[in-house]
């Protein structure tokens, strides 16, 4: 049976964790927070998640879990059968990755702190996610999912994209998700599969836990 190694409330585990359940492969769940002292033997460079295959081989990076369920359990496909569907597919999670999810990402040790963001930072992060805003109103669809009619990679991992862009959004106060057109409507069909609400009650419920860890690793 394959493991994920993780936490709950990590939007990355969450990718993988949503990949697993949508496919029906069975698997357990690990939790851990990278502290432990043979995660390095699991996790190469220490970063959540892992996944151990059933055969005992360990993988990290969410999009390499992703990729090699998808090879190896193609029952359930979630990519077009064309190149370019799947290369629009992937395009879509680059642009999610890299123009919304990373630049928000860099706000949240204020959020978590409590503390005002620096201007010069907000400038910045604000000019990243613009493009990315604009990029998805041009290449997304969200009729009714991202890429047409069909669910694919690029739906579940721009749903965990928006929860990072989400906690983002106090340290601004820009409802990012309001720019992107269909978005919300997008957000509501996606929040409704039993996945999804599998996926979300598991995050609340490792919250207290999820940040109690982290005042412990920073000796609060």
């Amino acid at each position: 049976m394959i493991t994920l190694h993780g936490f709950p409330f990590s939007n990355y585990y969450n990718i993988v964790k949503h990949t697993l359940m949508l496919k029906g492969i069975d698997f357990r769940e690990d939790l851990r927070y990278g502290d432990d002292p043979d995660w390095l033997s699991i996790s190469p460079v220490g970063k959540i998640p892992a996944m151990t295959t059933a055969q005992g081989q360990h993988l990290s990076e969410s999009s390499v879990c992703c990729d090699y369920l998808e090879e190896t359990y193609p029952e359930k496909p979630l990519y077009p059968a064309d190149s370019i569907g799947r290369a629009q597919v992937r395009q879509m999670m680059r642009v999610s990755e890299l123009y919304l999810e990373l630049p928000c990402r860099r706000l949240i040790p204020f959020v978590f702190a409590k503390k005002a963001v620096p201007a010069e930072l907000e400038v910045e992060v604000r000019s990243v996610v613009s493009r990315g805003v604009g990029a998805l109103n041009r290449i997304g669809s969200f009729d009714p999912y991202i890429a047409g009619a069909k669910l694919t990679r690029a739906d579940i991992s721009l749903r965990y994209v928006m929860s990072v862009v989400a906690l983002a959004k106090a340290g601004v106060d820009w409802d990012v998700a309001a720019e992107i057109q269909g978005l919300k409507e997008w957000q509501t069909l996606m929040a409704a599969s039993d996945t999804s609400r599998k996926v979300d009650a598991d995050r609340e419920a490792n919250q207290d836990e999820f940040f109690a860890a982290i005042r412990n690793r920073m000796g609060g």
